[in-house]
């Protein structure tokens, strides 16, 4: 690699990166969930204006999150960094420039950041898929988001719906990766663009201090204002894959549609009704997104794409800021450790 660190430095530095974020930002992540869900004027909604119910447990799934998580980022950085390197030493320069690579460097930050998602979203899929169908777990009024916010009942509530089927838990590879890869090819480029361009402007007034402070800081911004773009853009796949792996929890066979039936009666629902209308929402799970996508448009118009937009785009700046920088600060800390200040890697 460019700077001197090992695979397990950068195993270390993601792992701790994604389990500081999981913790901080997850409950807006459980808010997005159920605003994205067709359930969420029937389950968090009474006379139009928002309930209770929707910031409770908001800690729900977290579990499976974490577990996934840590070797899912420890194998991203992994390969975005192993294949960004390998990328930059054999792009040839112009002939005419020899100090300008023929291919654009965001083109091959792009394409490291896209491998690196491929590796990852297989990690991250199951976890993902309960994650999203423990999110949606109702408490009851009685439950409180502070008492209950690390119980594993609504993980394993959300996992008993696999067990006849348990392959279903990779249903939302597909939309996983189709919502990351244009998400990370968005973001890297631009993010490493800023990172580079903030240096160079610090560079010349004479500011750059090359702290581990100052390396945190300066990626944050970096990566929160590339993820919000990312992110905003994005909205519509993320709206998509969110639906699929609801749905997939309705796919456990006829002995699971049987409990889910006696279970939303015992509430007094109408069950079938329920159940036909979020599928319906999320019909073509299985021929793919393209006809979730339609039906959500056909149903609920361009709005209904980009609900949860702006708590995404939120989420993501946050989130994005302090998973980058907090990886790039524990990555230049542990090269620091091994190598000192003078061989330290510009960036």
């Amino acid at each position: 690699m460019s700077f001197n660190n090992t695979n397990t430095d950068i195993l270390i530095a993601g792992a701790f990166a994604a389990f500081t974020v999981d913790f901080l930002v997850y409950p807006l992540d459980t808010i997005k969930t159920r605003i994205q869900s067709p359930d969420y004027r029937r389950l968090y909604t009474t006379n139009g204006a928002v309930n209770r119910s929707l910031f409770r447990g908001l800690y729900q799934g977290i579990g499976s999150v974490i577990l996934a998580t840590l070797p899912s980022s420890g194998a991203f950085f992994t390969t975005y960094e192993s294949t960004k390197t390998f990328l930059h030493t054999i792009n040839p320069s112009l002939p005419s420039s020899p100090t300008t690579p023929l291919i654009p460097l965001p083109i091959l930050h792009a394409a490291a950041s896209s491998t690196g998602e491929l590796v990852s979203c297989f990690i991250l899929t199951p976890a993902e898929v309960l994650k999203q169908n423990a999110q949606m777990v109702v408490r009851g009024s009685s439950s409180s988001s502070t008492t209950h916010a690390f119980d594993g009942h609504a993980t394993r509530q959300a996992f008993n719906k696999f067990r006849n089927n348990p392959s279903q838990l990779w249903r939302g590879y597909t939309a996983l990766v189709a919502r990351n890869l244009p998400f990370t090819a968005m973001q890297f480029p631009l993010f490493e663009f800023l990172r580079t361009e903030i240096y160079r402007f610090r560079e010349g007034k004479g500011s750059r201090s090359g702290t581990l402070l100052e390396t945190g800081i300066v990626t944050a911004i970096s990566a929160g204002s590339a993820g919000t773009l990312a992110a905003v853009a994005t909205t519509p796949i993320d709206v998509v894959k969110t639906r699929i792996m609801l749905a997939a929890a309705g796919d456990g066979g006829e002995g699971q549609r049987e409990k889910v039936i006696k279970e939303m009666q015992a509430q007094g629902k109408d069950a079938k009704a329920e159940i036909e209308k979020a599928q319906r929402a999320a019909r073509g799970g299985r021929a793919g997104g393209v006809a979730v996508g339609k039906e959500i448009l056909r149903t609920e118009g361009v709005k209904g794409l980009f609900r949860g937009g702006a708590l995404r785009g939120a989420w993501t700046a946050l989130g994005s800021g302090l998973y980058l920088g907090v990886y790039e600060s524990g990555r230049r800390f542990l090269e620091k450790r091994r190598v000192g200040d003078e061989g330290l890697s510009p960036y």
